[in-house]
């Protein structure tokens, strides 16, 4: 049996993008991960050696991460403080990890610009897997506001993304 330090270094990332993607906040995915923990602390005898101890904490952090946003709903609030390396250096056509690490920044950003009506429902949908019905179950909301939340916000991202890009090709 590895120590419960191990166990935390092991699954720490894991559980604070886990809970960073839902609130789009740092501060606030820092204390659901160590909520997270908490409660894995007081199951850590039988977590230590089970197969499905990732499942559990991932699980545990998204379920604090929506309880935590359904509680403290901000009015459309936008995220805009990813850190930013320094300048970024125009990408060769040929070279396809650059292209693709910017697409991914991008769709970072975005996902921070967006406001946490649209960003949680689209973050359940295409990082956590969720399918419709399980989202409207864990946000109290009916499957119709899911599914025009989860359009409304592809809309909105789309835009967000075309104007990063926009910006980028200026500079």
């Amino acid at each position: 049996m590895t120590d419960f330090s191990d166990f935390v270094r092991q699954y720490q990332d894991m559980v604070y993008s886990t809970a960073l993607r839902i609130t789009a906040d740092r501060g606030d995915a820092e204390d659901i991960a160590q909520e997270t923990f908490v409660q894995a602390h007081k199951w850590y005898g039988s977590l230590a050696e089970s197969p499905g101890a990732g499942g559990w904490l991932k699980k545990t952090a998204r379920n604090l991460a929506l309880n935590h946003v359904t509680r403290y709903r901000r009015r459309f609030r936008f995220f805009g403080s990813w850190e930013d390396d320094g300048p970024q250096v125009a990408a060769d056509d040929s070279d396809r990890g650059e292209w693709l690490y910017e697409q991914v920044a991008l769709v970072k950003q975005a996902l921070l610009d967006l406001p946490q009506a649209f960003r949680v429902p689209l973050v359940l949908y295409y990082y956590e897997d969720m399918d419709y019905a399980e989202i409207a179950r864990s946000l109290k909301v009916s499957l119709a506001k899911v599914k025009t939340d989860i359009l409304r916000g592809r809309r909105r991202l789309k835009e967000i993304i075309n104007g990063l890009e926009a910006g980028h090709a200026a500079h």
